[in-house]
């Protein structure tokens, strides 16, 4: 017997016309670069006063904002993780990262202070 691990939340009804739901991760198509509207701003909050950058808006699938996040990390040379669809980078790294994206022909601005 097959396991199906796609069930969300019920383990067993006792309604004869129940209708499980099903996980449907479904992620987005990317689009194009120049459709992209990215934000970067400095973060200090809950970070015990240490400078992050981070970049928000990224539409498209997780592979290619991983993909996105290492590109900056090696470019800034520093490190930097992708957690909750934002590109976090250590360090104060707003103009740099902005050149950055605009050279890769994403539309970014500058969010916050």
């Amino acid at each position: 017997m097959k396991k199906d691990n796609s069930r969300i939340n019920i383990v067993y009804s006792t309604n004869p016309e129940f209708q499980y739901e099903h996980d449907t991760n479904i992620e987005p198509d990317n689009i194009p670069n120049n459709q992209q509207n990215l934000k970067v701003f400095l973060d200090r909050k809950h970070r015990a006063g240490k400078a992050v950058t981070s970049v928000t808006g990224f539409i498209g699938k997780s592979s290619e904002l991983e993909n996105l996040g290492k590109f900056l990390k090696t470019k800034c040379g520093v490190g930097g993780t992708v957690k909750d669809g934002q590109i976090l980078i250590q360090g104060d790294f707003c103009d740099k990262i902005i050149g950055l994206l605009s050279s890769e022909g994403y539309k970014v601005k500058r969010s916050g202070g």
